[in-house]
């Protein structure tokens, strides 16, 4: 299951990136785009209530420690959101499921994966070897 969906199996001789294939898609993002919204509402309630002026020190670093981990993992999400504002905007435009480099089909067990691969499993092996390279 990707966010409460059945992965997606096409009918025999299915078009790549069929209305239907799309519709999966736009469900697994709508569906995934919710859940982090709602992590996000649940993040700034726990801290708003669990905010507390802790008297010893290392119950306050321990807790600051505690809301700093959720802040990142919150930004983490943040910058997620925007790559599946980004798939769905493809799917709108019907770009969804190609590749940004090459051009061919990304497929459709990488997107099930994946939904918001804008690389092929070729051209994103070679765009990390290339980081690699920068890096060290």
């Amino acid at each position: 299951m990707i966010h409460g969906y059945p992965p997606y199996t096409p009918s025999k001789g299915e078009e790549y990136m069929s209305d239907e294939q799309y519709a999966h898609f736009r469900a697994i993002l709508v569906a995934w785009r919710q859940e982090l919204v709602e992590e996000a509402d649940r993040t700034v309630h726990h801290l708003q209530d669990e905010a507390a002026n802790l008297p010893d020190p290392a119950d306050r670093a321990t807790q600051e420690e505690e809301f700093a981990l959720e802040l990142r993992t919150r930004d983490r999400e943040r910058k997620l959101l925007k790559k599946i504002e980004k798939a769905l905007e493809k799917i709108n435009e019907g770009e969804y499921g190609y590749c940004e480099a090459c051009g061919i089909e990304i497929g459709i067990r990488r997107l099930e994966a994946r939904p918001t691969a804008e690389l092929c499993i070729d051209c994103k092996e070679l765009a990390e070897i290339k980081e690699k390279q920068l890096a060290g």
